[in-house]
């Protein structure tokens, strides 16, 4: 009897999985080892409404308009109302100084007094010059009385025919007036004296310092005997008016549009943390610093009770107000690249970038500056990846 090698061992033979036969088939072959999972092919139907669907699908969010009412902590400079450097006009020696530095004055009151010795030595010079050209008038005047009752009796003479020469009568009348002519020189230089006399006395005026205007006295820089005048530049006193102040504020360039003359701003100073005070908008530069692109702005201030002082740098609450609404888009739809800032317009269901400048941010929104209209659409969450023209959902 022959054995096959192969029994047992071939298709179908049992002992092992590659041996067993369809319990269904038994005639059919034995399954092959599954090697793995097979992939899924895609079904039709997804293939279709992937194609079918838009490319981008975004909550669009609409641009509003809203006026713009805002305040910002801008510093300020307290400068006195008034402030005046009082100087000795004529060279002279301090006499007496009746103030000093903190002095509550008033207008016209007595600061201080010169003296000028040889002043009064010029004062009594040109008064005797006056006396001597008074003189000289006098004379004059004199001379003309004496020529005029001349011409006079040689003109009644004259009625008489023969009585007198033709000649003699016109002598006497050419000599009225050169009188005459003498008279009014002495008279202008009798005039002169007096102007000059009373120059110097209006001149002398000028050793009594009074203040000019009420205030106080912030500086003194001299002494009695001290030497002042034109030659030496020395400032005697310096008097400043605090009762009311000038409070200086550099405005940015872009907040510049929204002031408005009259408008009461309040600020606080470091001396007084705890208190408030405030101005009212009196002058505007209309002209900015080109170094600091700012514009200063005058705030009058009352200071009846005295505590505020010029020099204080005092910390200003500036209210910005535009002139128009402002528009206003959510800070996400804001795309900032290295080449623009844009926003993504929903025109007619595609990506329309459109170029903007931001500005001030008000909670989830932000200001922006561009080609946009209130009403307009644009996409909420901006990115650059949404091309320009893209399909929008």
């Amino acid at each position: 009897m022959r054995h096959d090698k192969n029994r047992g061992q071939g298709p179908g033979a049992g002992g092992g999985p590659s041996g067993r036969r369809s319990f269904n088939n038994p005639g059919a072959p034995s399954a092959q080892p599954f090697p793995g999972p097979r992939p899924l092919a895609p079904s039709p139907i997804l293939v279709l409404l992937a194609l079918a669907c838009p490319l981008w699908s975004q909550e669009l969010a609409t641009v509003t308009a809203r006026p713009v009412s805002r305040r910002v902590e801008l510093p300020g400079e307290i400068q006195p109302y008034l402030s005046v450097a009082l100087h000795a006009k004529i060279p002279s020696y301090v006499e007496r100084m009746l103030v000093d530095r903190g002095s509550v004055v008033k207008q016209g009151e007595l600061l201080a007094e010169l003296s000028a010795p040889e002043m009064a030595a010029r004062i009594a010079e040109l008064e005797s010059r006056v006396q001597s050209a008074e003189s000289e008038r006098a004379q004059a005047e004199a001379q003309l009385a004496a020529a005029q009752a001349t011409y006079e009796s040689l003109k009644k003479a004259a009625e008489t025919p023969g009585a007198i020469a033709g000649n003699e009568l016109v002598q006497a009348q050419k000599q009225v007036e050169a009188a005459q002519a003498l008279v009014r020189a002495r008279q202008q230089g009798a005039q002169a004296a007096q102007g000059a006399v009373k120059a110097q006395r209006d001149l002398e005026q000028y050793l009594k310092i009074t203040a000019p205007f009420d205030g106080v006295v912030t500086e003194r820089d001299v002494h009695p005997g001290a030497l002042v005048g034109p030659g030496a530049d020395a400032v005697l006193v310096v008097v400043q008016q605090i009762s009311r102040l000038r409070l200086v504020v550099p405005v940015p360039e872009e907040d510049v549009g929204g002031m408005a003359r009259g408008a009461i701003v309040t600020f606080r100073v470091p001396a007084f943390p705890d208190r408030q005070f405030s101005g009212v908008v009196a002058r505007i530069a209309h002209a900015l610093d080109t170094k600091t692109r700012t514009m200063a702005v005058e705030l009058d201030v009352a200071n009846r009770e005295g505590v505020l002082s010029p020099g204080m740098y005092p910390a200003v609450e500036w209210p910005i107000r535009r002139a128009k609404p402002a528009l206003f888009v959510p800070k996400t739809a804001v795309v900032s690249t290295t080449e623009r800032v844009f926003v993504i317009r929903n025109r007619g269901g595609k990506a329309e970038w459109v170029d903007v400048k931001k500005g001030v941010a008000d909670g989830d929104l932000v200001e922006v500056a561009g080609a946009l209209e209130p009403g307009d659409q644009v996409v909420k969450r901006g990115t650059d990846e949404l091309h320009e023209g893209a399909a929008l959902k």
